[in-house]
C-alpha cells in the first residue's frame, strides 16, 4: 500500500462538493473504497503501534545459541533454529536449551499479543486492505457517467498509487492537474 500521507490528495471539501448529489455508480464504489482505504490506513497505524509495544515489552522471539567457542547464531523461528542446530554437531544440551528458550520467548510474545490485540489488528488490517483492493478493482471496471465519477477514479488512483503527497514524478502531477481541471470545469475550485 502506498504511503498514507497522501490520503487528502483531493481536499475533502472538493470531494464533498464534486461528489455530492450524484447517481454515478463510479462515485458510489469510490465512496465504499474510500471508507475501506481509510480503515486500512487506520488499522495499519494501530498495528504498527501495537507491534512497537510488543517489541518494546517482549522483543522479537529469538535465541542466541553458542554453536562453538567462537560462533553463535540468532535464528528467528523454531524451523530456523533446527536448521542452525543441525549444521555441524551441537551438544544436545545446548540444542534443548535453545529450543526451550525460544519456546519461552515465543510464549511471552504470544501472551502479550493476546493481551494487546496485535494479531487481531493485523488480521483486521489485512481484511480491510483486501476489501479496499477488491473495491479498487470494481471501481476500475465501473464506467463513470459524470465528471464526479471521473474525478473519483482519478482520486483513487492518486491516493493508492503515488508514493507521497505532491510527488513530482510522472504521472502524479499530471493526474493532479486533471483533477484540478475537472474541479474547474464542474464549477468547483481545484485542489490545493
Amino acid at each position: 500500500m502506498a504511503d498514507s500521507d497522501n490520503s487528502t490528495s483531493l481536499p475533502s471539501v472538493i470531494r464533498r462538493r464534486l461528489f455530492r448529489a450524484t447517481t454515478d455508480a463510479a462515485v458510489e464504489v469510490w465512496r465504499e473504497w474510500q471508507a475501506a482505504h481509510e480503515e486500512t490506513d487506520r488499522l495499519s497505524r494501530e498495528q504498527q503501534r501495537l507491534e512497537r509495544k510488543l517489541v518494546d515489552e517482549v522483543g522479537f522471539p529469538k535465541v542466541l545459541p553458542r554453536l562453538s567457542v567462537d560462533r553463535t547464531a540468532t535464528p528467528p523461528s523454531h524451523e530456523a533454529l533446527r536448521d542452525v542446530l543441525c549444521v555441524g554437531s551441537v551438544d544436545p544440551t545446548v540444542s534443548a536449551k535453545a529450543e526451550a528458550d525460544l519456546a519461552a520467548h515465543q510464549a511471552r510474545w504470544d501472551a502479550c499479543d493476546r493481551a494487546i490485540g496485535y494479531s487481531d489488528t493485523l488480521r483486521a488490517e489485512s481484511e480491510a486492505a483486501d476489501r479496499a483492493q477488491a473495491l479498487l478493482e470494481d471501481l476500475s471496471k465501473t464506467p463513470a457517467i459524470s465528471l464526479a465519477g471521473v474525478a473519483a477514479k482519478l482520486d483513487a488512483i492518486l491516493r493508492e498509487g503515488q508514493p507521497s503527497k505532491g510527488d513530482a514524478e510522472f504521472p502524479w502531477p499530471q493526474i493532479r492537474s486533471v483533477l484540478e481541471d475537472i474541479g474547474r470545469i464542474s464549477g468547483q475550485p481545484g485542489p490545493s
